[in-house]
C-alpha cells in the first residue's frame, strides 16, 4: 500500500510598515565665498565669509538651520580637510530672522533660534563668517543645508538642499612703479580725457603778438606740464638769456615789478594777468588748481603775481610745494611773456632761446 503524500502549503503573511519621511528640496540655493577681513573668498585656509542664499519649500516653523560641511555631496559625511568653523559668526540675515550661530561641532555649525513660522518660497540669506576655508587648493566642498522645527538640530530635516563651491589658486598680479617724472613744453599743452597729455605738445616756436612798440607791451605765451611721484616733489626753473638781436638786448626784469611801456623790459610770470595800464590781459593759472593733496604744483612766489613779472636765469618758476613739497598729478603752466622798449630800442629780430628744467628729488 503507497502512502499518500500530502503537499503543505505555508503561507507567511509579511506586513512592512512605511515609516520614511522625505524632507522637501531647498531650491535656488547657492554659497558664495566672500572675502573676510584679509583673505580672498576661496582662498585655500583663508579666514573669510560663506555667504548662504536659499529659497525654503515649506511652510512651517524653522527653529534652527544647520549647515554641513562635507567632501561629497551624498552618503558618509567627511570634513573637510583644514575647514574650521569653531569661531563662525552670523554677519547678515534676511528672510527669516533672530538667529544665532551654535559652533560647537567643528565642520556642522548651525543657526538656532525660538521656533518661528517662515512660509514656503521664502528666499533665506545667511552670512557666516570667520570660516576657516578647507586648506587644499583647488578643492571642491558641499554644503548640506537642513531645516528643522527644532531649535537645536534634533529630529527629522523638513527641508534639505546641497550647495557646493570650491577653494582656487590664488592669482597674484605684480607690477613695478617706478621713479616717474612727466614733464613737457612746448607753445600749448592739450588735455586728453580732462588729464594733462605731453603728447599733445606743440612746437616751441613762439611768436609775440605784435611788434615791439614804446607805445604798448607786446605779450607772448607758452605751457609746461609736470607730474611727479618723487617724495619731495619737483622744482622748474627757466634758463636762458634776455631777448637779443645782435649785439642788442632788452634788459630784463631783474625783480618783481610790473611793465611800463617805453622802457626796456622782458619778463614772464606764471599767471592769468589782469588789462591794466601797462599789461594786456595774458595768460592762465595753474590748470587744473592745486589743491594741496594730489595737485600740488603752483608759481614760486616771484613769479605769481597778476600783472607784475620778473626774468632771471636760473630761478625757480613753478614748485609742487601746495600743501607741503611732495608728489603731485599732471597739471599745465602757462609761461607769460612781455616786452617793453624805450623808443631808441635798435630796431632787428630779437629772440631768446629758454631752457625749462624740472626736477624731481626723490
Amino acid at each position: 500500500m503507497l502512502a499518500g503524500l500530502t503537499s503543505l502549503l505555508l503561507v507567511f503573511a509579511t506586513t512592512f510598515s512605511t515609516n520614511n519621511a522625505y524632507a522637501a528640496q531647498i531650491t535656488e540655493r547657492s554659497l558664495t565665498l566672500q572675502a573676510g577681513a584679509t583673505d580672498g573668498g576661496s582662498l585655500a585656509g583663508g579666514d573669510v565669509y560663506h555667504l548662504f542664499d536659499f529659497v525654503i519649500p515649506t511652510t512651517g516653523n524653522v527653529g534652527s538651520i544647520e549647515f554641513e560641511y562635507c567632501t561629497i555631496a551624498a552618503g558618509t559625511c567627511t570634513t573637510p580637510t583644514g575647514l574650521d568653523t569653531t569661531a563662525a559668526t552670523l554677519g547678515s540675515e534676511n528672510g527669516a530672522t533672530g538667529f544665532s550661530v551654535d559652533n560647537t561641532t567643528n565642520g556642522a555649525p548651525y543657526l538656532t533660534r525660538t521656533a518661528a513660522s517662515v512660509s514656503a518660497t521664502t528666499q533665506l540669506t545667511y552670512q557666516l563668517q570667520d570660516i576657516i576655508n578647507p586648506t587644499t587648493v583647488n578643492e571642491t566642498f558641499f554644503v548640506r543645508i537642513s531645516t528643522y522645527t527644532s531649535i537645536d538640530t534634533t529630529g527629522t530635516p523638513v527641508d534639505e538642499g546641497v550647495v557646493t563651491a570650491s577653494t582656487a589658486e590664488q592669482i597674484v598680479l605684480t607690477g613695478v612703479m617706478p621713479e616717474s617724472l612727466i614733464f613737457c613744453t612746448g607753445e600749448t599743452v592739450s588735455t586728453t580725457s580732462g588729464q594733462p597729455d605731453c603728447s599733445t605738445t606743440t612746437a616751441g616756436a613762439v611768436a609775440f603778438n605784435q611788434l615791439f612798440s614804446p607805445s604798448d607791451t607786446a605779450t607772448a605765451t607758452s605751457q609746461m606740464a609736470a607730474s611727479t611721484n618723487a617724495t619731495t616733489g619737483y622744482s622748474i626753473t627757466v634758463n636762458g638769456p634776455t631777448m637779443t638781436s645782435g649785439s642788442d638786448t632788452i634788459t630784463a626784469m631783474a625783480s618783481t615789478t610790473t611793465g611800463v611801456p617805453g622802457t626796456g623790459q622782458f619778463g614772464m610770470n606764471l599767471r592769468a594777468n589782469t588789462v591794466s595800464t601797462s599789461t594786456p590781459a595774458v595768460g592762465t593759472d595753474v590748470a587744473p588748481a592745486a589743491n594741496g593733496t594730489d595737485l600740488k604744483g603752483e608759481a614760486t612766489t616771484d613769479y605769481a603775481t597778476i600783472d607784475s613779472f620778473k626774468f632771471v636765469t636760473g630761478d625757480s618758476v613753478a614748485e609742487s610745494s601746495n600743501g607741503g613739497a611732495g608728489p603731485t598729478n599732471s597739471q599745465i603752466f602757462t609761461a607769460s611773456y612781455i616786452v617793453n622798449v624805450p623808443g631808441s630800442q635798435t630796431a632787428g629780430t630779437y629772440t631768446s632761446t629758454l631752457t625749462y628744467i624740472c626736477t624731481a628729488t626723490f
